[in-house]
């Protein structure tokens, strides 16, 4: 199948149900997203083949407008290369993978590494406080028996 094929069958899948700006905004959303990935080098084919059934897609998308109670006027949807031109400009140009852009979150990133060390170190010396009573008079007494042992040859 071809992207125009995908996106004329599922233009006309949406027009069922939904109303023609949420109809537009979704067939320019899969429109760029095909075209993003061309562009990154992907055969079409391929990626519409991972998109899946156009009509598929649309029952998902209309029961999602549905149960935002938006099927005709508004609709909360944002095309994907305007979402992702907005973050772009929100972190300069650099993508933020785990969201540490601002100086809290990395702080607070670096108090939960040292909160996991220390519990870790904790636990080591809970372990080796409980042991401890048993495993020393052992070591003394196999050191003991060794050094005795010893003395006999």
């Amino acid at each position: 199948m071809t992207k125009s094929e995908f996106l004329e069958k599922l233009r006309h899948a949406l027009a069922n149900d939904l109303s023609g700006p949420i109809v537009q905004d979704n067939v320019r959303y899969y429109d760029s997203y095909i075209s993003d990935e061309v562009r990154k080098g992907r055969r079409e084919e391929d990626v519409i083949a991972e998109l899946g059934d156009p009509w598929a897609i649309a029952k998902t998308i209309i029961e999602s407008v549905e149960i935002q109670g938006n099927t005709q006027d508004e609709y909360g949807y944002e095309p994907y290369n305007q979402r992702y031109e907005q973050e772009q400009q929100k972190a300069g140009g650099h993508v933020h993978v785990f969201g540490f852009d601002t100086w809290w979150k990395k702080l607070l990133l670096i108090l939960g590494i040292v909160g996991i060390i220390m519990v870790v170190v904790a636990v080591i010396g809970g372990l080796i406080s409980l042991l401890a009573p048993i495993l020393l008079p052992l070591l003394i007494i196999m050191f003991v028996i060794r050094v005795l042992g010893n003395r006999r040859q």
